[in-house]
């Protein structure tokens, strides 16, 4: 085939194989200088394999079904499973936050839904699981990653803090005050990743979107103008989203009389 056309470049079972046989090296040498990462690095593929495949399988169904109860059905899946995620992901937190990461999580997809798909792309009809499903996918996995570590890090500063927080406390300062630059630090540090790559696209990578349309045979142009509209999207909901779960969980680190509450009181 000469390459001008979507499907041109199709992976098969050789590739597959043979792209788990480079994960294998990489593995062995972990493995040969005691990096002490070659089982996660092989369970991450195989657990990456499996859930791809299955969701390619879902989505494809989903896709000849074109029905709008089974895209918000799948989303609605996507999202219980992020909220999962998202609370082993993180680490050192109560399980109360767990209704606020999946009202968190929920809002932003909702957003995502409301704002970028039906006024940006306006895709028809208006429910397309090509957009819809896939769209909701990379905006929660990015939303996961940064929710969870900022919320690690919110809880671990708090009790590095919490001398500190005793003494706002008591002079006055609310709750929110004596949090705040905990709250700070957390959006901060959570939006590193999302920051950095929306400020080296373009010149230092080509984002996962944007290449996978050019390989498709899409006009390289189109696919540049959809990759801005997905990061700069991703960038925005995942910086509400940080700032909408401190919002909602910081008050978790105080009683109601206003005194700081210690990691085994939560």
């Amino acid at each position: 085939m000469n390459g001008t056309g979507a499907g041109s470049y199709p992976i098969d079972v050789w590739g597959l194989i043979i792209t788990i046989l480079l994960v294998a090296v990489a593995a062995g040498l972990s493995y040969a200088m005691r990096l002490g990462v070659h089982r996660q690095m092989l369970w991450a593929t195989i657990r990456s394999l499996i859930q791809l495949l299955a969701m390619g399988y879902i989505l494809k169904f989903v896709i000849e079904q074109n029905n709008p109860w089974l895209v918000f059905a799948l989303i609605a899946v996507m999202i219980l499973a992020a909220v999962q995620i998202t609370m082993s992901r993180a680490s050192n937190i109560p399980r109360s936050v767990m209704p606020s990461v999946f009202l968190t999580l929920t809002a932003s997809v909702i957003l995502q839904v409301c704002v970028v798909t039906e006024m940006v792309i306006r895709p028809h009809p208006w429910y397309a699981p090509t957009v819809l499903a896939t769209m909701s996918g990379m905006l929660l996995g990015n939303v996961v990653s940064a929710i969870a570590v900022a919320m690690s890090r919110f809880f671990s500063d708090m009790d590095a803090r919490r001398y500190e927080i005793d003494m706002l406390l008591s002079l006055g300062a609310t709750p929110f005050e004596a949090a705040k630059p905990s709250i700070i630090s957390s959006v901060k540090l959570g939006m590193i990743p999302t920051i950095s790559q929306l400020a080296s696209s373009g010149i230092v990578l080509i984002p996962g979107m944007m290449a996978g349309q050019v390989i498709a045979g899409a006009d390289p142009l189109t696919a540049a103008k959809y990759q801005l509209v997905v990061l700069a999207v991703i960038s925005a909901l995942t910086l509400m989203a940080d700032s909408l779960i401190m919002i909602l969980i910081y008050k978790t680190s105080f009683t109601a009389l206003h005194q700081y509450r210690t990691a085994d009181a939560r």
